[in-house]
Formats: C-alpha cells, sequence, structure tokens
C-alpha cells in the first residue's frame, strides 16, 4: 500500500523528478544505444549472412560473432567501468554517453547473431530460382533474402532492445538520468518506497517493451515460419535471441 501511495502521489507526476520524466529519459538512453547498436551489427550481419549463402565466409562470420560475444561475456558494470574513461578522454562527461557506450556491447551480439542466421539460413533452392531468374546478387538480397529473414533479424532486436531498457538503470551509477535514479535515490536517501518503485517501472517498462517489439515480429512473420533457436558456428554451437 505504501508502494501504491507513492506511485499514485501528485508530486510523482510532475516536475523533473516525475515518473513520466524519468520514463522518457530511460527510453531516450536505451534507444539512442540500441540505434547504434543496429547501425554497427546489421550492416555486418546482412554481409555476412549473405556471403554465407553463397557458401563463403563461415570463418568469418565465426570471427566476429564470437568477438561481438565479448560484450555479453562482460558483466555490465565492468562494461560502465571501461565506458567511464573513454567518455572522459572523448569530453563526454558523465551521465548519457558513459551510459550509451556500456548498452551497445550488449545489444551488438544480439543483432548481429540473429542477422547473419536469419540470411545465412534462407532456403538454398529459393536462392537458386531466384538466381535463375536472372536476379543479380544484390537484387536476391533486397528482394528475396531480406524479407524472408526479417522476422528472425527482428527477433534479435527485440532482445537487444529489452537488454538495454533493463540495463539502463545502471547509469544511475555514473549521474545519469532514468528510472535507475529512483533506485539509487532509494538506497542513498533509505527510502524503500523509492527504491521499489524504480525496480517496479523497470520491470513494466522492460515487459512494456518486450511485448511492443513481440507485436512487431508477429507481424512480420510470414504463416508458418519458425524462428530458428540454435546454430554452429565455428564449431560451437550459438544461441539465438
Amino acid at each position: 500500500m505504501m508502494l501504491l501511495a507513492w506511485l499514485t502521489a501528485p508530486a510523482r507526476w510532475s516536475g523533473t523528478d516525475s515518473i513520466p520524466t524519468r520514463v522518457l529519459e530511460h527510453l531516450h538512453v536505451s534507444f539512442s544505444a540500441l540505434a547504434l547498436a543496429a547501425l554497427l551489427a546489421l550492416p555486418l550481419g546482412i554481409y555476412l549472412g549473405h556471403r554465407a549463402s553463397s557458401g563463403g565466409a563461415e570463418r568469418l562470420a565465426a570471427l566476429f560473432v564470437n568477438a561481438a560475444n565479448v560484450g555479453r561475456a562482460l558483466p555490465s558494470l565492468a562494461l560502465l567501468a571501461l565506458a567511464l574513461p573513454i567518455a572522459f578522454r572523448l569530453g563526454l562527461g558523465l551521465g548519457f554517453w558513459p551510459t550509451v557506450l556500456m548498452l551497445v556491447p550488449l545489444g551488438v551480439p544480439l543483432i548481429l547473431v540473429n542477422t547473419y542466421i536469419a540470411l545465412r539460413n534462407v532456403d538454398r533452392e529459393v536462392l537458386e530460382v531466384a538466381r535463375g531468374l536472372g536476379m543479380r546478387p544484390g537484387q536476391v538480397l533486397r528482394r528475396v533474402q531480406l524479407p524472408l529473414a526479417l522476422p528472425v533479424i527482428a527477433a534479435g532486436v527485440r532482445n537487444a532492445a529489452v537488454t538495454t531498457v533493463a540495463t539502463a538503470t545502471l547509469g544511475a551509477l555514473v549521474a545519469g538520468g532514468g528510472l535507475g535514479r529512483y533506485i539509487v535515490d532509494g538506497l542513498a536517501r533509505r527510502e524503500d518506497e523509492r527504491l521499489l518503485a524504480g525496480a517496479a517501472l523497470v520491470a513494466l517498462l522492460s515487459i512494456a517493451t518486450e511485448l511492443v517489439f513481440a507485436a512487431a515480429e508477429r507481424l512480420l512473420r510470414p504463416g508458418g515460419l519458425a524462428p530458428c533457436s540454435k546454430v554452429t558456428l565455428g564449431g560451437s554451437e550459438q544461441e539465438l535471441g
């Protein structure tokens, strides 16, 4: 009841520390990082997947995927600690940019692996038919591979979005905004209601992100197309998002 009273208090819905302001800050940093991760991962995943569908680039793909997965292996706090000196050296300061630099390595492997596998696993017979019709490699990619691969690519983006939204909470440790501010301030002030409200709001925002992206993914998936969950790269099995 105390948590509900804190959430519904008029002061929580206006001002610089209001729930709407903190949610917008959280979304801003999360989706800025997601956009940068997609900008890095999508072109590389498309290139590697298109090459692999023609019988090449398997070793190169394994190299890039395993390198990208280093970001997933490192703890988020370690990534934040690594991002801080980079941000300072570039004159970016505290808050927004260190948080973004922490989140990008978490999103890149999720998008890269799904994009690569989605394009590589397009039915070879479908591709041969497209080539037999006189399509050039670029046309095969744009008109055949990408449309068929889009649902699996979207699944990677969905998982990257949920990961960034959940982990962006740590930005409050480096003077960032967002919902993590409630958790950090709640600990500092010993205000249990503020702390619990922050945790609950982060959880709800993560669930909402999952539902929105999952709905978009279902719209993109043709009937009868089942998503791929695992693949072998460079002799090791990789789990898809």
